[in-house]
C-alpha cells in the first residue's frame, strides 16, 4: 500500500512547504502553542542579546508537524540574523558541512533538520565547530595526511529530530538548550486555523473550526491541510464558505471519523481484533496482513494509534485497547468485557 498520498500524514509534504512558507509566523508573539518552550526561547534571545553573544546551541525534539522549522525561522528573526537551512540526510560528507558552516556570518543560526540522521564522521567534525566555532580537517590521506584548522564565525546551531533517543550523548550534551514539543490542544488548533482561515481569505463558522481541530491529531500540519481540503469542497459543491455541514461532508468524503483516523488505521485495529482477537500479535504479522513494510507501519500508522490510546505495544506484540472496540464499535472479548463491569 502506498502512504505518499495520505491526507493524515504528518510528515512534510511539497504542498506543504508550499502553503506553510505563507502560513508561517514570523515572529515569537504570532506563534501559537508551545507556551513553555517559547516563553524560555524569549528569554535566552533577550539575553544573548544584551551580552551581545551568540544564541546558545537549540535542540528542538518531538513528534513531525509541530513547528519545529517554523520555530527556527522565528529564533532567526527575533535574533535580526540569516538562516541557513539543511537536514541530516543532506550533510553526506565532512567537506559538505565545511562548506555551509564556512558561509556563516557572526551570530547567524544554521538550522539541521532530522539531526539524528547525521553521519557520524560528520558528526565528530560538528563538535568541535560548536564548542570551539572551529573545524579540524584532515587534508589527505596516509604519512602525507595533515589537519588544518579553520576559525569559523560564533553561530548558533538548532537541531530539530523527531527521535531525541537517537542522538548520541556527546552532540545531545553540547546543546545548551533543550525543547520537547507536544502535541496541540483543540484549541490552540482552533486558534491556527482562524489565523490560516484569515491569511487564506476562508470564511469559515465555528463548528467547523471545532470539526477540523478535534480531526487534526494534535497537529497544526494536518489541520491545515484539512482546512484546504474542506475549502476545495466548498468551492466546488457549497456556496465558497465553509460550514458544519460541508465539514461534515468533506470528512466523510475523504473517510476521516471524527477522532482523526482513517481507513487504514481503522484497518490496522480491525485486523488485529477480528484476527488476532485483540492481540498480542507481532508486528511482521501485522505487516505482511495488510501489505505493508514494518518500518511504514511503526514510522506512519502506529505513532497515533499508540498516541490515542488504541494500541498498545507489549513485549509479545501490539494489542488493541478496549477504547478500540468501542471507537469502531465492535463487540469485546468476555473477559474484557467483565473486567469492565467490575470497574
Amino acid at each position: 500500500m502506498e502512504n505518499e498520498n495520505r491526507l493524515m500524514d504528518v510528515s512534510m509534504r511539497e504542498e506543504d512547504e508550499l502553503a506553510e512558507g505563507t502560513l508561517r509566523p514570523k515572529r515569537l508573539d504570532e506563534y501559537i502553542g508551545q507556551k513553555k518552550a517559547t516563553e524560555n526561547l524569549k528569554v535566552f534571545i533577550e539575553a544573548a542579546q544584551l551580552r551581545g553573544e551568540p544564541l546558545d546551541h537549540v535542540l528542538f525534539y518531538g513528534p513531525p508537524g509541530l513547528g519545529k522549522t517554523t520555530l527556527a525561522g522565528i529564533v532567526a528573526n527575533e535574533l535580526g540574523v540569516d538562516i541557513r537551512i539543511t537536514s541530516g540526510p543532506a550533510i553526506e560528507r565532512a567537506g559538505d558541512l565545511a562548506a555551509i558552516i564556512t558561509n556563516l556570518n557572526e551570530h547567524d543560526v544554521l538550522f539541521i533538520d532530522e539531526i539524528h540522521r547525521l553521519n557520524r564522521s560528520v558528526e565528530e567534525v560538528l563538535y568541535s565547530a560548536m564548542e570551539d566555532y572551529a573545524l579540524d580537517i584532515v587534508i589527505g590521506k596516509g604519512p602525507s595526511a595533515r589537519s588544518i584548522r579553520i576559525d569559523l564565525a560564533r553561530f548558533t546551531l538548532i537541531g530539530a529530530t523527531t527521535r531525541a533517543g537517537s542522538l548520541s550523548a556527546p552532540l545531545r550534551d553540547r546543546f545548551g538548550v533543550i525543547s520537547k514539543f507536544e502535541l496541540y490542544t483543540v484549541d490552540e488548533l482552533k486558534t491556527i486555523l482562524k489565523r490560516s482561515a484569515s491569511i487564506l481569505n476562508i470564511e469559515i463558522d465555528e463548528e467547523s473550526l471545532t470539526m477540523l481541530a478535534m480531526r487534526s491529531r494534535g497537529t497544526p500540519r494536518v489541520a491545515n491541510r484539512l482546512l484546504k481540503r474542506v475549502r476545495d469542497f466548498s468551492q466546488v459543491r457549497g456556496k465558497g464558505v465553509i460550514d458544519g455541514e460541508i465539514t461534515e461532508s468533506t470528512l466523510q468524503s475523504l473517510d476521516i471519523d471524527r477522532l482523526g483516523l482513517e481507513a487504514l488505521d481503522r484497518d490496522i485495529l480491525r485486523l488485529i481484533i477480528q484476527r488476532f482477537n485483540g492481540g498480542p500479535v507481532g508486528i511482521d504479522t501485522i505487516a505482511a496482513a495488510i501489505g505493508e513494510e514494518r518500518v511504514t507501519i511503526e514510522d506512519v500508522y502506529e505513532p497515533f494509534l499508540i498516541q490515542a490510546g488504541f494500541l498498545h505495544r507489549t513485549q509479545k506484540g501490539r494489542m488493541v485497547s478496549r477504547d478500540a472496540y468501542l471507537h469502531l464499535g465492535l463487540p469485546m472479548p468476555e473477559t474484557e468485557q467483565l473486567t469492565m463491569m467490575q470497574e
